[in-house]
């Protein structure tokens, strides 16, 4: 049996959280997690490889991590009964989900197990997309279910496996995943949001984005009439004020 983190923590969001999260880039979501995270900010949640979106125009996606690991490569895996028995799993964990597949084949990929057959089937299972460190294929279809990707690239051929494991710790492009992690990951990457940390992610990436544009950010425009003095002095000022935002709601120094 796998481990889901929501059931350890009961920190399943609302659905209006969850879409208001989805306004935002995964870079401003990072913003305010770095804020309350009892990790490190620096090396923790976040992607260490390179992760390309294909669907870049679909905007962000958030959802709760569903794991799968697949060897194409392998007869020892490939068991039909398995690929009933993963979607099972899949239907009756609570959604929205991210199926985040480890492949472990790459880099010497034989195929993508995910194209328009497999995107459409679980679209309707309710999962909004995945992040794969293998392959995908029928980009525009996959699109045109509305079914987003993060993968390492694109490939022609299908994969002829069933999973080989699913609902366990899984580890793509550098980061370890838990099934049940909310996700959140547009065309920079992805966010793998900690166990027990995602109470206060909305507030504090809202608060850190108002920060921004309300101190560092205009006091780098329209600034054509100051002196080089005066202007090095506004941003310093700005950069102070964002920091003592910043001291004075989160008890942490975020100073520019």
């Amino acid at each position: 049996m796998g481990y889901d983190s929501r059931m350890a923590n009961g920190t399943t969001l609302s659905h209006s959280e969850l879409l208001q999260l989805k306004r935002w880039n995964t870079p401003t979501i990072y913003n305010g997690w770095e804020q309350i995270t009892k990790g490190d900010p620096a090396a923790d949640a976040f992607n260490l490889e390179p992760a390309t979106d294909f669907m870049p125009q679909m905007g962000p996606m958030i959802g709760y991590a569903v794991t799968i690991v697949i060897k194409p490569s392998s007869d020892e895996f490939k068991n039909p009964d398995n690929i009933m028995a993963c979607r099972k799993y899949i239907a009756n964990v609570q959604g929205p989900k991210i199926v985040v597949v480890q492949d472990l084949d790459k880099p010497n990929f034989v195929g993508s197990l995910w194209g328009e057959v497999n995107s459409n089937t679980h679209r309707v299972l309710g999962c909004v997309g995945t992040i794969t460190d293998g392959c995908i294929r029928d980009v525009d279809e996959m699109t045109n279910a509305g079914f987003k990707a993060l993968a390492s690239r694109l490939c022609v051929g299908h994969a002829h496996a069933a999973p080989a494991k699913w609902n366990c710790e899984v580890e793509i492009f550098g980061r370890r995943i838990q099934p049940g992690q909310l996700i959140h990951a547009d065309k920079h990457g992805f966010l793998a949001i900690p166990s027990g940390e995602e109470k206060g992610l909305l507030e504090a990436s809202v608060f850190m984005d108002r920060n921004e544009c309300e101190t560092v950010i205009p006091a780098a425009r329209d600034n054509a009439h100051l002196d080089t003095e005066s202007l090095l002095g506004k941003i310093k000022s700005a950069g102070k004020a964002f920091g003592d935002n910043t001291q004075a709601k989160f008890k942490k120094s975020g100073e520019w």
